[in-house]
């Protein structure tokens, strides 16, 4: 009788409890959102904010210790010559990784989502997935083999008589070097091949949304397919080709494993920051050269969401 009454007693304030709930959606909402808003608030919002309010102390150049007092002189120093070529190295960068990736995508996703069906999609999604599945340093290691003097496109330009075309690109000024492994080259090439999952995926969404009508209407009103294509087509896949560059370029900006394992000695944003809060011990301006990055990237997704980019995302 105890167990029946124990059991009913807890049914009732269960049964309150879910009455109120069910009164109160928004409370229920809340409650259930309440774990992660804490967890985002706290840990990501505040370690941001720390990261922050860090990038305007300085550091003292005698004792090197940090001098907790508000200043911008921080901010002075990536005006400097050296600060600002980084920060120019490590855009330009981004953006031809980008621009790239949508060049070598964009056919990509629209055989996927044009002609591919059956198995054959399948196939396409298995492809794109595949190298996100393994290890991010297996595969830079890897590309660091392929590209090495001694690595196997040496070996097929040697093969192919090619040697002295790959000899002239690595005498290349700026871009090129000793080897693809410790040139600029290589670290283009490495980014592409890392980042252009993200760049099909959100083109190929976006071209599954252009309806077949608009392209059999314009090729009914006379048009050539390249007119179809510069009027039509691309327009609507302007959204998915933004969306994915937002990854591909975010996520270029602020990498540093990559330049550091493939590539010659000149720093991007990510190893200036690693090299500055560790060997270095200035907090306060790897926190700045961490600012550059947040701001380019709020900027560019302010223009990103005015073009419609996140309706495909």
């Amino acid at each position: 009788m105890s167990h029946a009454v124990t059991a009913e007693g807890e049914g009732g304030v269960l049964d309150r409890i879910s009455d109120v709930f069910f009164a109160r959606p928004k409370l229920f909402t809340l409650l259930l959102l309440l774990p992660p808003l804490l967890w985002i608030g706290i840990v990501y919002v505040g370690s941001l904010f720390a990261l922050l309010l860090q990038s305007f102390y300085s550091l003292d150049d005698y004792s090197g210790l940090i001098v907790h007092e508000f200043t911008l002189s921080t901010y002075a120093q990536l005006l400097e010559t050296a600060n600002l070529q980084i920060i120019l190295r490590t855009v330009t960068m981004s953006a031809l990784v980008t621009l790239a990736c949508a060049v070598i995508a964009f056919p990509i996703a629209y055989y996927a989502a044009r002609y591919a069906r059956g198995w054959t999609k399948a196939l396409f999604y298995l492809a794109v997935m595949m190298p996100l599945w393994s290890s991010y340093l297996v595969k830079i290691y890897a590309w660091k083999l392929i590209l090495a003097k001694e690595g196997i496109l040496t070996w097929m330009a040697k093969g192919l008589h090619l040697s002295w075309l790959l000899d002239g690109i690595l005498a290349l000024p700026v871009i090129g070097g000793p080897s693809l492994s410790f040139s600029y080259i290589g670290t283009f090439l490495v980014f592409v091949y890392i980042w252009i999952p993200y760049m099909i995926l959100p083109i190929q969404a976006a071209l599954e949304r252009v309806p077949a009508n608009y392209i059999e209407a314009s090729a009914d009103l006379g048009a050539e397919p390249r007119q179809t294509f510069w009027t039509v087509i691309l327009p609507l896949a302007l959204p998915g080709i933004i969306a994915g560059s937002i990854f591909t370029f975010s996520l270029t900006l602020g990498d540093y494993i990559v330049p550091t394992i493939v590539g010659n000695s000149r720093l991007f944003i990510g190893m200036a920051v690693y090299t500055l809060q560790g060997t270095a011990g200035n907090v306060p301006l790897a926190a700045a050269f961490t600012v550059v990055p947040m701001a380019i990237m709020g900027v560019y997704l302010w223009m990103a969401k005015r073009m419609g980019a996140f309706d495909v995302l």
